[in-house]
């Protein structure tokens, strides 16, 4: 028999998920607007042209979890042994709007709901930050908002915004803003932007299942390499799904970069104060959201620490239980389970 996932810390663990996704339904309907009216790009006609319009039981379910912040989540956390759940506006966010007044008045919005949702429920709900990147000055603003009056715990980037990425020097407010808050920036995966998804969106392949990884990790890479460590030494970047796969390459990912520096075949790739890999294990936290497989997460917590690997649901986009039971059954010290499930996510959002 199927032993019953309970709350409390009974395993010796609170268990703290922390890559759980909300919606609101005037984002949603701005979606589903720009998909109408043919203003949104190929990731997006894919990704919530099925979520917001499909009949499926899959969509339905997803997006009827996505809009409750309330009981029917508590009772999801309950049923799947969640102690608490830190939540951020879903993706892609308000970051596709070409409407940068109703991107920043829908992301403003989402904060004062997270936040009242997360006061109303103060052992459960923790919240990051929304932002539009379109306005940089406007988001550094609303990142001191929700880290000095919302109680916000991080700042949620859905990776690209309209194919600019942040290591472009027109978003350094974000950045300077992070700093000067202390506040870790978790970026999201975003489906690719019509520059890169043709092959994927072609072959089913633009979503979850492989183009959200291979176009994060890349923003990822983008930043290390851009320097951004070394302009920001404390900034703290998270990264869901493993470290979208970067964890995995860090050899390669050395030993290339290093060969670019070298043979100064790019304008862009500078010398940095240190290897990719040293990055990663100071500047980088990796949660295992949409992954509960045991030998994945052993590996990142060798090579990035175990202090830097953290667990995640990925609600409701894959909730399952199975998924709990799996990762509290890994072959591993209840010290080492304890920081995975609980005390990192503790220190780095500062519960």
């Amino acid at each position: 028999m199927t032993e019953d996932l309970r709350t409390g810390g009974d395993r010796g663990y609170l268990r703290i998920a922390t890559e759980e996704a909300f919606a609101t339904r005037e984002q949603i309907d701005v979606y589903l607007r720009m998909i109408r009216d043919g203003s949104a790009d190929r990731g997006m006609m894919s990704l919530w042209g099925f979520y917001g319009t499909s009949p499926s039981e899959r969509a339905v379910e997803i997006l009827d979890r996505l809009l409750d912040l309330g009981e029917r989540r508590l009772a999801d956390m309950d049923a799947a042994g969640i102690d608490k759940a830190v939540l951020a506006l879903t993706s892609p966010g308000v970051q596709p709007f070409l409407d940068t007044a109703e991107a920043k008045r829908i992301a403003q919005r989402a904060n004062d709901l997270l936040a009242e949702r997360c006061a109303a429920h103060p052992d459960r709900f923790y919240g990051m930050t929304a932002v539009a990147p379109q306005d940089p000055d406007w988001s550094a603003r609303e990142i001191r908002r929700g880290a000095e009056e919302l109680g916000f715990r991080g700042v949620q980037i859905c990776s690209h915004t309209q194919g600019r990425y942040l290591d472009e020097p027109f978003f350094d407010p974000i950045f300077r803003a992070l700093a000067d808050t202390g506040q870790p920036l978790y970026l999201h995966p975003a489906t690719p932007p019509d520059s890169m998804i043709g092959p994927m969106v072609e072959a089913g392949l633009d979503g979850a299942v492989f183009g959200f990884g291979v176009e994060t990790g890349l923003h990822l890479l983008r930043l290390i390499t851009s320097g951004i460590f070394d302009r920001y030494p404390d900034l703290q970047i998270m990264v869901g799904h493993m470290g979208e796969a970067l964890p995995y390459w860090l050899y390669r990912l050395d030993f290339m970069h290093q060969a670019a520096v070298r043979s100064q075949r790019y304008d862009r790739i500078k010398p940095l104060r240190k290897s990719i890999a040293d990055y990663m294990r100071s500047n980088v936290l990796v949660t295992n959201s949409g992954v509960a497989w045991e030998p994945a997460v052993k590996f990142a917590q060798q090579v990035i620490g175990e202090d830097r690997v953290m667990y995640a649901m990925d609600y409701p986009y894959q909730y399952e239980a199975r998924e709990v039971r799996a990762m509290d059954a890994m072959d591993m010290t209840p010290k080492l389970k304890k920081q995975f499930f609980q005390t990192n996510a503790e220190r780095w959002f500062r519960l």
